[in-house]
């Protein structure tokens, strides 16, 4: 946290906080910087800037390709320019979107700082060189190459379920055409009451794994209780170290109902005959699966602590000052830091992404995790990095968009305004993933909502405002398969869920499947995609993988749905015979079981393996999930959580009559 010298909180964003801080911590680190060796360049990550072709938009992207950047740097080393010219310059001229180089401190002999900056320009892209001049360092040419091997996902999770971590899950993806052996894992945290920019080391955990050319390792690594805080992880290995600048934070699955408190939800009713308070309204979305909703302070709700304690939810929201919500009895029942609304929007001009980085500062010294709403695909790029837990909001049928939907000519030549490719949501969800890779995402999903008015804005002559259940449940899966560790339904109002009754079965199954495969989404990382076409080249599967170390999930998700001509609306076919060939990482190869998994139990299912994965035939439509594994106990541990979810069910039961009459219809 960041505080004057009469601990009073500065605000976020504030010129003042930049400065304030500066001063405090420059001097801390230079009391610590001795003058008996010059610093060192220990490591460099560059993550190179891509797009998601399937999107279509108006006005065409900009040919450029920069790439985010990390540098690692062993002290005593302090930053001034960058290829001959100091950072302000860089994004002065548009060469840089961002970066936090005004923060970097004098690094002490022993300790490391992270300088990271994200370039706009193919000049500044992968493949490029740049120099480095800083006080105890040059450098003339620093490769910004794309990496042969990276941590491609870091997640730190509970092994008791407690607010604070104690192991890593790591994935290390070998590109190379070599084995690569990892050696060793080593964090570097800040210390105790001191500066978050200032990493010092902790032990060497031995790693003793061998990845394949072209293949990846999934290692889970008990490290003792983690700091909350942003931490370097060096991995050691035959060729180069393996870098990564991370928020460390308990990784859970949430789900959101979004805005959930209106003026108009009702929140003094009668208790039960146990003499507990019940909400028709708090019960339905409990039964949904959902434990978070954006909100920090709400009259009715945090007001009555017997009905918060009956339906607790995690808070999603500014969360400032900071030292009211940074505490041991608050972080459990906290989700992220999420109070910029849009910036890609901005109410009229994109936020310039360094402003995005300033208002954000003030949290990188507590234990809060972040959170950036992006929305243009187009443009975020620009926006990579910023937040230690991004995520995005699109939706595929009657709803704002910044694609352009009548550019996708994906129904033999029908252009239809009211509707996108619902696997889009997929394209979305990998950008955003390998932009900001290795850090986890969430998304938005569209849920029932009753503000996207008429059929004239949004175009087509469309009569339901919302998504049909099939379309809300496609959305969600597209999303799901490329690995997202938290999903948000926009948006769970009590208007939108009383104008739409039919949606609360499929979310209600989506929370179930969530809660049943959890485990392998929090320690996984998307593995394969593949885009299946049919022999005349329609549309018919996307195939998907979620690795993780006790098993993998694969996802089928059908794409051969049409636009019916009639109600506008996207509709699925009847099941057809399928073959899906699935690649796994080669410690999942050979798996002693395979079986689908739905809301309503787990399947046995037809399938062999083969030299590089496993092929299943089945008769299916919409979609199907299967769970591979060597992991003989996992099956029944799936369908013990799926037994758990059921009881949580009928904990909050739906009284749909009660729910339809909370507001006049």
């Amino acid at each position: 946290m960041i505080t004057s010298h009469s601990n009073r909180p500065v605000r976020p964003g504030s010129r003042w906080a930049l400065a304030l801080w500066l001063l405090v911590t420059t001097c801390e680190a230079v009391s610590l910087v001795g003058a008996a060796s010059a610093g060192e360049l220990a490591g460099v990550r560059v993550v190179p800037h891509t797009v998601a072709d399937a999107l279509r938009y108006r006005r065409p992207r900009t040919a450029e390709r920069g790439a985010r950047v990390q540098l690692f740097v062993r002290g005593p080393a302090t930053p001034r320019t960058f290829s001959g010219h100091p950072p302000a310059h860089w994004l002065e001229t548009q060469a840089w979107a961002w970066h936090d180089l005004q923060t970097a401190l004098p690094i002490p002999e022993g300790a490391l700082g992270v300088w990271s900056f994200n370039t706009r320009t193919s000049a500044w892209g992968a493949g490029q060189t740049c120099s480095i001049e800083a006080e105890g360092l040059m450098i003339p040419s620093v490769p910004l190459d794309a990496p042969s091997a990276e941590l491609s996902a870091v997640t730190a999770l509970s092994g008791d379920g407690a607010a604070v971590p104690d192991q890593l899950v790591l994935h290390v993806l070998n590109h190379s055409n070599q084995p690569l052996a990892l050696r060793g894992l080593r964090l570097w945290t800040p210390r105790e009451s001191a500066t978050w920019a200032v990493l010092w080391p902790r032990e060497v955990l031995p790693l003793e794994v061998t990845i394949p050319p072209h293949d990846r390792a999934m290692v889970r690594v008990e490290t003792g209780r983690l700091p909350l805080a942003l931490a370097a992880i060096e991995v050691t290995t035959s060729a180069q170290p393996l870098w990564a600048h991370v928020r460390l934070k308990r990784e859970a699955f949430d789900i959101s109902g979004g805005w959930i408190f209106d003026s108009q939800t009702p929140w003094r009713t009668p208790a039960n005959e146990a003499g507990e308070p019940q909400n028709p309204f708090l019960d339905l979305l409990l039964h949904l699966h959902v434990n978070t909703a954006h909100f920090e302070d709400v009259p009715g709700y945090g007001s009555q602590p017997a009905l918060a304690a009956r339906y607790p939810l995690k808070r999603f929201h500014k969360l400032w000052p900071l030292e009211r919500w940074d505490t041991d009895e608050w972080l459990p029942q906290l989700h992220a830091v999420e109070f910029l609304g849009e910036p890609q929007y901005g109410g009229g001009r994109p936020v310039p992404p360094q402003e995005v980085f300033d208002q954000l500062l003030p949290y990188r010294g507590g234990r809060l995790a972040t959170t950036v709403t992006h929305s243009e695909e187009r443009i975020w790029r620009d926006y990579a990095g910023l937040s230690d837990y991004p995520h995005f909001d699109a939706y595929r049928v009657v709803a704002p968009a910044a694609d352009s939907w009548r550019e996708y000519d994906r129904w033999n030549g029908r252009r239809i305004a009211w509707g996108a490719p619902l696997e889009t949501i997929g394209d979305l969800t990998r950008s955003l993933r390998d932009l900001n890779r290795p850090a986890p995402i969430a998304v938005w999903s569209q849920g029932p909502h009753h503000g996207w008015g008429g059929g004239g804005f949004f175009g087509g002559g469309r009569k339901r405002r919302s998504p049909t259940p099939d379309e809300l449940r496609s959305q969600a899966l597209h999303a799901l398969s490329a690995r997202i560790t938290s999903l948000y339904w926009f948006n769970l109002s009590l208007k939108s869920l009383v104008r739409f009754p039919d949606t609360w079965e499929p979310m209600t199954r989506i929370g179930r499947e969530i809660r049943m495969l959890e485990p392998l989404y929090l320690a996984g990382d998307a593995s394969h995609f593949e885009r299946v076409s049919t022999a005349d080249q329609r549309p018919d599967w996307d195939l998907s993988v979620i690795a993780a170390p006790q098993g993998a999930v694969l996802f089928a998700l059908d794409t051969a749905y049409t636009p019916d001509p009639e109600r506008n609306e996207f509709v699925f076919g009847e099941p057809r015979p399928a073959r899906f060939e699935f690649p796994l990482p080669h410690s999942l190869r050979n798996p002693a079981d395979l079986f689908r998994v739905d809301a309503d139990g787990v399947h046995a299912v037809t399938w062999q393996p083969t030299a590089t994965g496993v092929v299943i035939e089945e008769t299916a439509s919409r979609d199907r999930i299967y769970v591979a594994t060597h992991d003989a106990a996992l099956r029944e541990q799936v369908e013990s959580r799926r037994q758990a979810a059921l009881r949580h069910e009928e904990t909050y039961p739906i009284d749909r009559d009660a729910v339809l009459n909370l507001l006049p219809r």
